[in-house]
């Protein structure tokens, strides 16, 4: 549920934090990766974005080295994917089991067992290291409750307090702010711009456009390949939107004149998942 004991490797510390080459993914022969090929420096911050079934997900499985490619490369501060006990991940909240019987400074604990081994009993420099990391995302409070009786913007905070007491360099989070209300984003935003200031490496994967557009640097548009990789004015293009979500984009003209572009592939009432607002000129003309 919370991750397995690693080794520590050696850093190169003239490598990027992360590079992929070529790494390609497929699920009963359909490709869920093909040819990914990007380079990410240290301190990044980079929103990965895409319609539904882009590879986001599988993307950081093959980072983490849950996943191995078919094909290609992966290299964490130059070296392969396993053994990394700098690396942190946030899956998806609807992939946790939250009735599992720990309490939040247990769950931020864990994040220390790379640093203590596994066998080894936490000393006071991991329990200082733990206080610390609840006291800087505001859940010291809450330390003794079980991880299941907090809220969803609360349960993302002590994940995140995981990764600063595990020390992480490179930080992977899947969807952290996805059925949050405003005030729970807004608190989980300013916790990674601190991370930020800290020199931690960021991929979050998201479905909001503006939201990423307006809070990173860096943007990626994924759709089993990488179909743009830059700043937010470079990536969101009419060509590049269009590639990369096609049918599914559709356009509304709101009072403002204003045009709202959303991914509504998924059907049944749902909200949309991805969602972009700009001036006509800025998106693709849809048929």
């Amino acid at each position: 549920m919370f991750g397995l004991f690693k080794r520590p490797v050696v850093h190169d510390a003239s490598a990027p934090a992360l590079e992929l080459e070529g790494v390609t993914v497929r699920y009963e022969g359909m490709p869920a990766l093909d040819n990914v090929s990007f380079s990410v420096r240290r301190g990044d911050q980079v929103a990965v974005v895409g319609p539904n079934g882009a590879g986001k997900s599988t993307l950081f499985n093959v980072i983490t080295g849950i996943l191995k490619p078919q094909q290609g490369i992966v290299r964490i501060a130059g070296s392969g994917p396993n053994g990394h006990i700098c690396v942190g991940y946030v899956p998806q909240r609807n992939r946790i089991d939250w009735r599992f019987p720990v309490s939040v400074s247990d769950v931020v604990m864990m994040g220390r067992v790379g640093k203590m081994g596994l066998l080894r009993r936490p000393g006071r420099v991991d329990r200082q290291r733990v206080q610390e990391a609840l006291a800087q995302v505001g859940m010291s409070a809450f330390a003794n409750r079980q991880i299941g009786e907090l809220s969803g913007g609360q349960q993302q905070r002590v994940f995140l307090a995981r990764a600063i007491a595990q020390e992480a360099e490179l930080l992977l989070l899947d969807e952290p702010l996805a059925g949050l209300d405003i005030p729970s984003q807004e608190a989980i935003l300013r916790i990674l711009a601190e991370m930020r200031a800290e020199g931690i490496t960021l991929l979050i994967a998201t479905h909001d456009l503006n939201q990423a557009a307006e809070q990173f640097d860096q943007m990626m548009l994924l759709n089993r390949r990488v179909v743009a990789y830059g700043a937010p004015a470079q990536v969101l293009t009419t060509e590049n939107l269009a590639r990369a979500y096609g049918g599914q984009l559709h356009v509304v003209h709101t009072d403002g004149g204003d045009l709202v572009v959303t991914d509504s592939c998924c059907g049944g009432g749902e909200p949309p998942v991805a969602q972009f607002v700009g001036t006509p000129d800025a998106l693709p003309e849809i048929p």
